[in-house]
């Protein structure tokens, strides 16, 4: 087992990353925004973006420069949307997971435009799913902040103003992801719920395409070069996320300010307990950094890859440099951007991380 796991930091200046759809309590207008917060107890706000959220700016992301990456088709019955569902042809059916169950019959419609296009690849009466190899947990902020009720007016018609409200927030999120590199690629067509990614007709297509049969685990597998391909085009579009609500009131930067990467043996994350706030400045663990690392061992298959951008926290980054020299070996630094496309190449120099 194989997991490239992340912890990723965002800074906003001023920004509603994510709203919630509900309004603004004590609002002075009808028209109002308000962002997804978490509330702790005698603590404060903390604001908020969803996995979900996260993912979306990923997929957006690659589709603007896809380099190879073949992005599913979506389609809609009603009140029902579905990717393809088709992992041995679209790159984010295999990496980001898919459900796909047949629905009843679909009513007639006068209206042939709003009839959806039929997918590419059918079913034969299964329901498919696929957990999703990339995992990414909610970002939440580091501290609680104050939240920013602002007040704003539509003013380009004739007449009165339309007034509207809206709510934002400064702070630092910090987010985990993790990816299962042997379950990219890999198909299982085992009857377990989440884990028949496989009905028959894709099956026949896997015999086609002469996909590895792995009949001991149930699945069929890509070849390792295609796998490679597509897990690199992912990791490398991580440092170029682009997305979230409001940008045109706030244009926020959701590139990462700070990440730390690295190849490991188990899922679980190392890296989420290395940064807090005091006194309104994020703060760096050190003395906690250098404990994880001793403490993992063997367990990290790589070196673990520090991205700091530069001109953030110049005095946390500072910390790095006073790490004893056996603990700074083990490291690969630079920009968030440099980290991520030299972690691509040290993929594509252990591809049996994949298997």
């Amino acid at each position: 087992m194989s997991y490239l796991t992340a912890m990723l930091l965002i800074d906003v200046s001023a920004g509603a990353l994510n709203n919630s759809g509900e309004a603004i309590p004590n609002a002075r207008t009808q028209n109002t925004s308000s962002v997804k917060t978490i509330r702790k107890r005698g603590v404060g706000d903390f604001p908020y973006f969803t996995a979900q959220a996260y993912r979306r700016w990923l997929r957006v992301t690659i589709e603007a420069d896809p380099q190879g990456w073949q992005m599913s088709p979506v389609y809609r019955e009603e009140k029902v949307a579905y990717t393809d569902s088709n992992p041995l042809l679209f790159w984010d059916d295999d990496l980001f997971g898919y459900m796909r169950a047949p629905g009843k019959a679909k009513k007639d419609k006068k209206d042939s435009d709003s009839t959806p296009a039929e997918p590419t690849t059918g079913l034969d009466g299964s329901a498919i799913t696929r957990i999703s190899p990339l995992r990414v947990s909610t970002f939440v902020s580091i501290a609680p902040v104050n939240i920013v009720d602002d007040f704003g007016v539509m003013s380009r018609q004739e007449g009165d103003p339309a007034p509207y409200e809206h709510q934002f927030y400064r702070a630092t999120f910090q987010g985990l992801l993790s990816l299962d590199l042997a379950s990219a690629g890999t198909f299982s067509y085992s009857r377990r719920a989440g884990f028949q990614n496989l009905d028959s007709i894709r099956l026949e297509q896997a015999k086609e395409h002469n996909l590895d049969h792995l009949p001991q685990r149930l699945a069929y597998r890509l070849p390792r070069e295609e796998r490679l391909q597509r897990v690199r085009r992912l990791v490398e579009a991580i440092p170029l996320v682009q997305g979230g609500a409001k940008q045109t009131l706030h244009y926020t930067d959701t590139t990462p300010v700070v990440t730390i990467a690295a190849v490991t043996k188990y899922g679980n994350h190392p890296f989420n307990l290395l940064f807090d706030e005091k006194g309104g400045q994020v703060t760096f663990k050190a003395e906690a950094f250098e404990a994880t690392l001793k403490s993992l061992g063997d367990q990290l298959l790589s070196p673990v890859y520090i991205g700091w951008k530069p001109g953030y926290a110049p005095d946390q980054q500072e910390k790095l440099e006073a790490l004893p020299d056996e603990i700074k070996q083990g490291l690969v630094g630079g920009t968030p951007l440099d980290v991520y496309r030299a972690l691509s190449k040290e993929l594509a120099d252990n591809p049996g991380w994949l298997d």
